[in-house]
């Protein structure tokens, strides 16, 4: 399976910069979709007050900060993921739009140490594929799949962040992957399909 993934990720990769290219907008575009995301993540928690934490983007992800903006000014506190050791979790720290931000590992910019742990309810998911199960194709380091383990028994809705056209028929998967709830693109928002 490791060969079939690690395959998967060059080819999904060049496929991402190509539509990271032509779609230099896409970001912005995803703010359309913030309040399906919004009422979609508040029904499925029923909760009111959304904790959404976001990433800022590397390499060619698509930006979410525009719908992480449209997302504290429709009243959601957000944060940021701090990228951790290999083999452990994510920890979300307390972030505003503007706020100042630190060089991580693997070229992520993130919060600084002293900022406030949080934890989302709603958490916006980069992806290189997907697939209509849900299911992401990721860097690999296994993060995002660890804290969703760890976030889940809380009560969590995991909406990956991709261009349209990342969707493939399947991704691979193994019994530590663990399915996303929604996708958002520039051209809207999928539910995942059960």
């Amino acid at each position: 399976m490791g060969d079939l993934k690690a395959e998967m990720r060059k080819q999904q990769t060049a496929k991402r910069n190509a539509l990271h290219s032509a779609n230099a907008d896409a970001g912005a575009r995803l703010v359309a979709g913030a309040g399906a995301v919004l009422d979609f993540a508040r029904a499925r928690l029923d909760a009111e007050r959304l904790c959404v934490a976001g990433y800022v983007p590397i390499r060619s992800e698509i930006d979410p900060m525009p719908l992480l903006a449209a997302c504290a000014k429709a009243g959601c506190t957000t944060c940021l993921p701090t990228t951790p050791k290999p083999g452990e979790a994510l920890v979300f720290r307390a972030w505003q739009i503007g706020a100042p931000l630190v060089a991580g590992l693997y070229g992520t910019s993130e919060p600084p140490q002293d900022a406030p742990i949080r934890t989302p309810n709603l958490l916006l998911v980069p992806l290189l594929a997907f697939d209509g199960a849900g299911y992401r194709l990721g860097y690999g380091g296994g993060f995002y799949d660890r804290s969703l383990a760890g976030l889940r028994p809380r009560g969590v809705v995991a909406v990956g962040i991709a261009y349209a056209g990342q969707e493939i028929p399947q991704v691979p998967r193994e019994s530590h992957d663990a399915p996303l709830d929604g996708i958002l693109t520039e051209s809207g928002f999928l539910e995942r399909q059960v």
